[in-house]
């Protein structure tokens, strides 16, 4: 039997110049013939030699049988090795654990009303001494529970909350409306709340002695000698996510605090807790309780492979015993299907649309030619790295921008079928000019930079019903707002991180929400969209994995879809 160890040829994930899609280019003699008589439905590339393949399962399996005998060199092989890992991995086959837990009773510190899952979870937190990952679904009142915790717990005061910038306020007034002072003799004052302090500056001075200090993560290095005096007995980290890096300022600054005698306590919170690869989880578990998963090297041996730029992925046959570990000793994950049977579906819906080609691909053939400039005097690898980051950018930028007129006319349209709708982008010059083009809506605008005063104030009138518009910029309006007035969210820009994308899904989708969510991402034709979308789906295949039993079912398309032909017959009777 023959065998060679020499490649026959090379392998490349390309998009297709003719179809727009993404499919596997095979280029050299030996490998095209093979190939050819192979796969039926393989077509010629534009050279000699050159043969084009969908990327599909069965193909990709033809690939790999091919390979193992005949080598090809591999151009693209972060995304082979993905490819081969989700093809072949065995499906997990554990069940998920299930808590036993009851409905705890809230502190008389409390002056809320849990709802039965949220006793629960008071109760998982109690029975966890606080040192907890509560990761439920973002709307299930994450806020409260933690609040009702404290409140419960003994000698959780003083407490420090590290939270995100834009949520500080939000974090003032849940206290004041969920919690009571407690006195120095243990009396309860009905009438007033605990002391809060809001730490605004970097400037080290003396703090004042209050029952909550809430900080933001940018500025806990600069204070935390500061903090470190006050006798802190608990530490809340909201979005916790935050803290996926463990070479970053701020997760020193949170580890060295979370080590003190004196904290007894240490929450976790966030909905997304693993934003772009699994092995994020690490860093945030090894706050909450270290050891727990060994080191970083111990988890990446026995949970990871490791691609060749470094990033340890980790491997699907992994990850329902890692989400069984987690939730075993320290994770807490509601689903809203799970807890909120009157909470309505969330669906869902990946819609391409025009874009103007000509315009995308002369501007980036303007950005790859400045990148191969710069690639070629960059005097190091941060350089020609940066380089290579700005040329991404500028994509990103340029494909919005060709998309803008059709991302336009869709929103027009879905606001003359429905009522209330939220835009998401991604540029300051998207925002811009939607707010521009759609004017005649009288939008309410959130975009990063706007005081919190101004910020409340957009969110309030859209709440009320004075404007049926939002435009947000992905980043600045997807964590502390609540958006239920609307039930559509488009996005019209994509973010490399589908956390991103279901933080600001479920400024929608959350308590007090009615109808069912519909979120529409909108795929410019012809664009890198497609290929982001695809880059989306399979981290959000590996997140899915390790913090729920399954991955979600996108159900209830065809309800999208009656939509989606409402907005054509629409257009075609203009």
């Amino acid at each position: 039997m023959e065998t060679s160890m020499e490649n026959i040829g090379t392998l490349e994930y390309v998009l297709d110049k003719y179809s727009k899609i993404w499919c596997w280019k095979i280029t050299g003699d030996r490998a095209v013939n093979m190939i050819s008589r192979l796969v039926p439905e393989a077509w010629y590339g534009e050279n000699v030699n050159e043969v084009i393949i969908t990327d599909n399962t069965e193909n990709v399996k033809q690939l790999k049988l091919i390979m193992d005998r005949y080598p090809l060199e591999i151009l693209s092989k972060t995304i082979w090795q993905r490819k081969i890992v989700k093809t072949y991995a065995p499906k997990p086959a554990l069940p998920p654990i299930k808590h036993k837990l009851k409905k705890a009773k809230a502190g008389d510190q409390f002056r809320g009303k849990l709802l039965n899952f949220q006793k629960e979870g008071l109760d998982f937190l109690l029975k966890s001494s606080g040192n907890a990952l509560l990761a439920d679904e973002m709307g299930l009142g994450k806020t409260v529970q933690t609040l009702s915790y404290v409140s419960t717990e003994k000698q959780t005061f003083p407490v420090l909350v590290v939270a995100p910038l834009v949520t500080l306020n939000n974090w003032e007034r849940e206290i004041g409306k969920f919690l009571k002072k407690k006195s120095r003799n243990g009396r309860i004052l009905e009438s007033e709340s605990p002391s809060v302090t809001i730490i605004r500056t970097g400037k080290s001075k003396e703090l004042p002695l209050t029952d909550i200090y809430i900080i933001n993560y940018e500025l806990l290095l600069k204070r935390s000698e500061d903090l470190m005096k006050v006798g802190l007995r608990t530490i809340v980290c909201d979005e916790v996510h935050n803290l996926r890096s463990k070479t970053t300022q701020k997760y020193k600054a949170v580890k060295k605090l979370a080590a003190l005698p004196s904290i007894l306590y240490r929450i976790g919170l966030s909905g997304t807790p693993i934003y772009n690869r699994g092995s994020e989880i690490w860093p945030i578990i090894d706050i909450i309780k270290p050891g727990l998963l060994g080191s970083f090297k111990e988890f990446c041996e026995y949970f990871c492979y490791v691609n060749e730029k470094g990033k340890a992925i980790v491997l699907e046959n992994k990850r329902a015993s890692l989400r069984n570990e987690l939730q075993k000793h320290v994770m807490l994950r509601r689903k809203k299907s799970d807890v909120l049977k009157e909470l309505k579906d969330k669906v869902r819906y990946k819609e391409v649309i025009a874009a103007d080609t000509d315009y995308y691909l002369e501007e980036l053939d303007k950005i790859w030619k400045k990148l191969e400039e710069e690639q070629k005097v960059a005097e190091n690898e941060f350089s020609k790295s940066a380089s290579y980051h700005r040329a991404i950018q500028s994509e990103r930028q340029i494909a919005g921008l060709a998309k803008l007129p059709h991302v336009i006319n869709f929103v027009k349209n879905i606001m003359e079928i429905e009522e209330s709708v939220v835009v998401f982008c991604h540029h300051k010059v998207i925002h811009k000019l939607l707010n521009e083009s759609l004017e005649e809506f009288s939008p309410v605008s959130i975009i990063g930079g706007q005081s919190d005063s101004l910020r409340q104030d957009q969110i309030d009138k859209f709440q009320k019903g004075e404007s049926k518009l939002m435009i947000a910029g992905i980043r600045a309006g997807n964590v502390g707002i609540n958006l239920t007035r609307a039930k559509y969210v488009i996005f019209a820009e994509l973010d490399w991180s589908p956390a991103i994308h279901r933080q600001a899904e479920d400024r929608l989708h959350r308590i007090g929400q009615k109808n069912t969510v519909f979120a529409y991402y909108l795929i410019g034709a012809g664009t890198l969209d497609d290929h982001v979308a695809n880059i989306l789906v399979d981290k959000s295949y590996e997140i899915d994995e390790i913090m729920d039993e399954s991955t979600d079912n996108y159900e209830n398309k065809d309800k999208a879809e009656l939509i989606l032909a409402q907005i054509q017959d629409k257009i075609n009777s203009k």
